[in-house]
């Protein structure tokens, strides 16, 4: 999995779902992976289907119909680390997330990274080392070794 810095933000204070999204959907914009509706599909998707994993981490990504605006493969990563609930509104309990992961993929190759993200993530240490991280660099080393 190639994570660049720039596809990475730290440190983030967010008060809602969607405003998490928008924060991963727009490095996903800014990098060129996507167009700028491909964040409405992520908001869409996640309000279709709640995008939180468990262990504290989310993984949005476009609904079918958004495909169309992906340019490129990609992977965006926020770090909330005092959590954002991710429930919906009819939930009794919270769903906190400290890491999102913003996917965009070609020809299925998002599946692949969600797969790999989950798998590293299913160990909830893992993810309290994300949420943890203090440079970018830590976090990519952290994944580095995801996927191999």
């Amino acid at each position: 999995m190639d994570l660049e810095k720039n596809m990475i933000v730290l440190d983030k204070h967010v008060a809602t779902k969607n405003e998490a999204i928008e924060l991963a959907g727009n490095l996903l914009v800014e990098a060129g992976c996507v167009e700028p509706e491909y964040i409405k599909s992520m908001i869409t998707r996640n309000d279709d289907v709640s995008t939180y994993m468990g262990n504290f981490i989310a993984i949005p990504h476009g609904t079918d119909d958004g495909k169309k605006y992906i340019k490129k493969t990609g992977i965006s990563i926020v770090q909330i680390p005092m959590g954002v609930d991710f429930s919906d509104d009819e939930s009794s309990s919270a769903e906190v997330v400290t890491v999102v992961f913003g996917i965009a993929g070609l020809n299925g190759e998002h599946l692949n990274i969600l797969s790999q993200i989950a798998l590293f993530c299913s160990d909830v240490r893992n993810v309290a080392k994300l949420a943890d991280a203090q440079s970018e660099e830590e976090i990519i080393n952290l994944l580095k070794e995801v996927g191999k």
